[in-house]
C-alpha cells in the first residue's frame, strides 16, 4: 500500500525530532535516499526541519505540522 505525501513528511519529521543524519532518516522512514533528499529540499523550503551541520531537525512549525496530522488521523 503506497503512502501519501502527508504520511511520508510526518514520518521524516518524526526521525528528525531529536536530530538525525541522512541515513538515519532514510532508515526510519523505510525510504531510498533519492526519495529522502526530495522530501527534504521541500521541507526545507517550507520550514518544517532544518539542516544544521550534517544534522536535520524539526523545526517548530514541524512540530505544529505533525501535531495537526496526527489530530486529523493522517
Amino acid at each position: 500500500m503506497r503512502r501519501s505525501r502527508t504520511a511520508i513528511s510526518v514520518e521524516i519529521l518524526r526521525a528528525a525530532m531529536e536530530g538525525a543524519k541522512k541515513t538515519h532518516i532514510v532508515y526510519r522512514a523505510n525510504l531510498n535516499f533519492e526519495v529522502v533528499n526530495r522530501y527534504l529540499a521541500m521541507l526545507e523550503e517550507k520550514g518544517l526541519i532544518e539542516k544544521k551541520e550534517n544534522l536535520y531537525q524539526t523545526t517548530e512549525k514541524g512540530k505544529e505540522f505533525q501535531e495537526i496530522a496526527r489530530e486529523l488521523g493522517l
